[in-house]
């Protein structure tokens, strides 16, 4: 088993039990600097405050088992608002919000700018062009969340 994958094993209770979910695991470097990255997410706001939390209790347990990680620096953080939604989980908290989403529809692959009014079981609804357009989750291709300064 390689480290990614002894790493996830050890980490994935935690996560569950936090009501975080792996977006993503970066590890670069070697063992004498390697540089662990998790990006985590979860249904609700997640605070520097739970990041921090969790990050101590990851360090605890990977210090505990004995994988050869050398010396090591762990990164815990949330996704920004740069990277694709990978989980349906993670569309909720968005409610309201903007998003560019491109989609499989029938035959044809789609692109649109539309607000997220609501989810419901793997629907999404966004309104686009003074109408609704739902959107199954399994249809989804890339969506990312728009920033928006006003």
């Amino acid at each position: 088993m390689d480290i990614k994958s002894k790493i996830l094993d050890l980490i994935s209770a935690t996560l569950e039990s936090r009501n975080f979910f792996l977006i993503e695991l970066i590890i670069r470097g070697d063992q004498r600097k390697r540089i662990i990255e998790l990006y985590v997410d979860s249904a609700d706001n997640i605070s520097a405050e739970s990041l921090a939390d969790l990050s101590r209790e990851i360090n605890i347990l990977l210090s505990a088992e004995k994988i050869s990680l050398g010396n090591y620096r762990l990164d815990v953080s949330s996704p920004g608002v740069d990277r694709p939604l990978k989980f349906l989980a993670q569309y909720p908290k968005h409610i309201n919000r903007y998003f560019e989403v491109k989609y499989q529809s029938e035959n044809e692959t789609k692109k649109i700018k539309a607000k997220l009014i609501s989810v419901k079981g793997e629907e999404l609804q966004f309104s686009y062009e003074q109408k609704d357009i739902i959107i199954n989750f399994n249809q989804i291709i890339k969506a990312k969340v728009l920033i928006s300064f006003s």
